[in-house]
């Protein structure tokens, strides 16, 4: 289960420097925080002549604190004609800052007038203190903040990348043993790159032989400040250490991968990859976008609520949040995406589950500006409407058109994106360096060295996957005309759903007929949808008794699910390879697997793609990139379209 987020506590020592209670040491030296920063984690680390050039750089970070060691990372790259393509910056913090006190904090440190902008820009950022991985772009996504919020002691296990240099900038080891420990150091090396360098203000012995023990070479330099000395060093290990290398990107001639669906995976997955820079080819079988499941008129999106934080609670907890700031990027660069204003509200299915989730946001301590619990007066004054009972209100949930977030995301592609509709992709074939990708004629449509495979049901079929097992699942929408029922002010889901839409008609759904494939709209389903959605707004029924189910309009589409009801996202693995290896793979985690070079899918999204689109197709993005991936690896791994390959070769049936 995930502790507690516990947030900082803002203090300042008599001579103005800041101040952490709980640790009893300050965040950084009186000498000057800036001035630290500098010399202790630039130069101990040779930047920014070592990022000079690269396409990509990763910094690793123990103790974000009060972010001065990124600002003044950030600065230095904005300030250098020579800098990387991609800076990457990953920090892990146990007590985060609440945003006030992150800007309090960091604005009485910072005086510089390269910086003081950047500290507003972080603050306007900063996330919602909910643990896990938050991912905050900068620069049009050329500077990217990692932001782990956790126990390091478990946190620094989870995350997957490359590290080209290491701050280590924890309180002192005096105060803070727990950041300086064997095992601390022994995470680091398991994310080193080659020749990653470190540094650190401090000189202790433990940290010196803790390093040197996981295969970090030291050397004592001049301190800062009033300190003697501090460490600098690289990672040298004398023998391998670490059973699987850190990740690489993936060695490719050109930047050029081809997108099969343009619904909510393929258009986010195009987005993700041309804002690297990538040359995408999209292909869709229908004449435009979104014309299947991402066609209906509004989708909900908000997080999975559950009494043990469970991975699917997880998964749903970053994606919802990543959602969030993806779309407002996309709005800030003049795509528009048709979304309602913000607030969802959720009504438990009987009182005992609004009393025992009650109690889980009181014991996760979720800030009320992420999930909050509602009474049933307050849930009736929140939706305007009668409700058969409280539950709980997201403030930052709602509602979105996703055909137009699919249009957006298209256009923010610009000239990088080759749209090719009306051919239907039947299967792909490895050619040298290239993917080459045949339809039903047998005819070459398109090459290139990556594919990924966004088309749900047809996905696993195409790519040739053989333990990838989908169902389709038949929903079909209600759409109540706008004299039929008093409007709602919020979405309201539980059993069923409400969507307000703008023209005033309220949409209702969706059925779940699992492998029922009939296409037409059917009454008994109209029904079943009022139904559902009376359960929770009782005035419904009566509203819409005057409306036979013949006279309404809806939609039917079909999602794609997984028997875990999980997504498939991420690499593909190479599935004759690891059958050949049966035996010896038989014990094997999901780094251990082949994969099929350039093959990724990001399908059976279910009902939840709005919440999963955005963060898969950033993480596919990141797995080929070489880039850190945005969600902790065991979250990763439970979405891995690899995931039912290992179990059948654990369980001894892959053939």
């Amino acid at each position: 289960m995930t502790d507690p987020l516990v947030p900082a506590i803002l203090a300042f020592r008599d001579n103005g420097t800041p101040y952490s209670p709980s640790h009893d040491d300050v965040y950084h030296s009186a000498v000057g925080a800036l001035a630290q920063a500098e010399y202790v984690f630039l130069k101990g680390n040779a930047l920014p002549s070592r990022w000079q050039k690269r396409r990509v750089f990763t910094v690793l970070e123990t103790g974000f604190g009060m972010g001065i060691n990124f600002l003044v990372t950030w600065a230095a790259w904005r300030a250098d004609p020579d800098r990387c393509e991609r800076l990457h910056f990953v920090s892990t913090e146990k007590h985060p800052f609440s945003r006030d006190d992150l800007l309090a904090a960091s604005t009485t440190a910072v005086a510089d007038a390269s910086i003081a902008p950047l500290v507003q820009r972080l603050a306007d950022a900063w996330p919602t203190l909910v643990p896990g991985t938050h991912r905050l772009e900068f620069e049009e996504g050329r500077v990217t903040l990692t932001l782990v919020f956790g126990d390091a002691a478990q946190t620094l296990h989870s995350l997957w990348l490359r590290a080209d240099a290491f701050y280590l900038d924890g309180f002192s080891p005096a105060k803070n043993p727990e950041l300086w420990t064997p095992a601390i150091f022994k995470a680091l090396a398991r994310l080193a790159g080659d020749d990653a360098t470190f540094a650190t203000y401090t000189s202790a012995g433990d940290v010196k032989r803790g390093l040197q023990q996981a295969g970090f070479e030291y050397r004592k330099v001049d301190g800062f400040g009033w300190k003697r000395a501090m460490l600098v060093g690289r990672f040298a290990p004398r023998y391998r250490v670490r059973r699987h290398e850190p990740p690489l990107p993936l060695v490719v001639d050109e930047r050029h991968a081809i997108v099969i669906g343009t619904g909510l995976a393929g258009c986010a997955a195009i987005e993700r990859l041309t804002a690297r820079g990538w040359r995408v080819t999209s292909l869709e079988r229908h004449a435009g976008v979104a014309r299947d499941a991402s066609g209906n008129p509004a989708g909900v999106f908000h997080p999975m609520m559950s009494r043990d934080d469970s991975v699917g609670s997880r998964i749903t907890r970053a994606g919802f949040l990543y959602a969030l700031r993806q779309w407002s990027a996309l709005e800030g660069r003049g795509y528009r995406p048709l979304r309602g204003p913000e607030g969802l509200l959720q009504i438990a299915a009987d009182e005992d589950e609004a009393s025992a989730l009650a109690q889980t946001f009181a014991s996760f301590a979720y800030p009320r500006d992420y999930v909050t619990p509602v009474s049933r007066e307050e849930a009736q004054r929140l939706a305007d409407m009668r409700v058969e009972r409280g539950g709980w209100f997201f403030p930052h949930g709602g509602w979105i058109d996703p055909a137009s977030l699919c249009a957006a995301q298209c256009e923010a592609a610009g000239g990088l994106l080759e749209r090719r509709f009306n051919l239907e992709a039947s299967r792909v074939e490895r050619v040298e360096n290239q993917w080459i990708v045949f339809d039903a004629n047998g005819a070459a449509i398109a090459a290139a060295p990556v594919v990924i495979f966004a088309n749900a049901h047809e996905a696993a079929r195409i790519a040739g996957l053989r333990h990838a097992p989908t169902r389709s699942v038949r929903g079909q929408l209600t759409l109540l005309p706008s004299d039929a029922t008093h409007a709602l002010r919020v979405p309201v889901i539980g059993e069923g759903y409400a969507v307000p839409l703008p023209d005033g008609t309220t949409l209702t759904g969706a059925t779940y007929d699992i492998d029922d494939p009939d296409t037409q709209i059917r009454d008994d389903a109209h029904t079943e949808n009022i139904e559902r959605v009376a359960q929770m707004l009782p005035d419904m029924r009566d509203a819409t008794d005057m409306h036979v189910p013949s006279s309404l309009a809806g939609r039917v589409a079909f999602r794609c699910v997984t028997s875990d009801r999980l997504p498939m996202i991420g690499a593909f693995a190479d599935e004759a390879a690891a059958t050949h290896e049966a035996d010896k793979l038989r014990g094997a985690w999901p780094l251990d697997l082949p994969r099929a070079q350039g093959l990724y899918g990001a399908f059976a999204f279910g009902s939840r793609g709005l919440v999963w689109a955005s963060l898969g197709a950033e993480l596919i993005a990141s797995q080929i990139e070489g880039e850190p991936w945005p969600i902790e690896r065991d979250l990763a791994e439970a979405l891995d379209p690899a995931r039912f390959l290992l179990r059948a070769l654990r369980q001894g049936t892959a053939n």
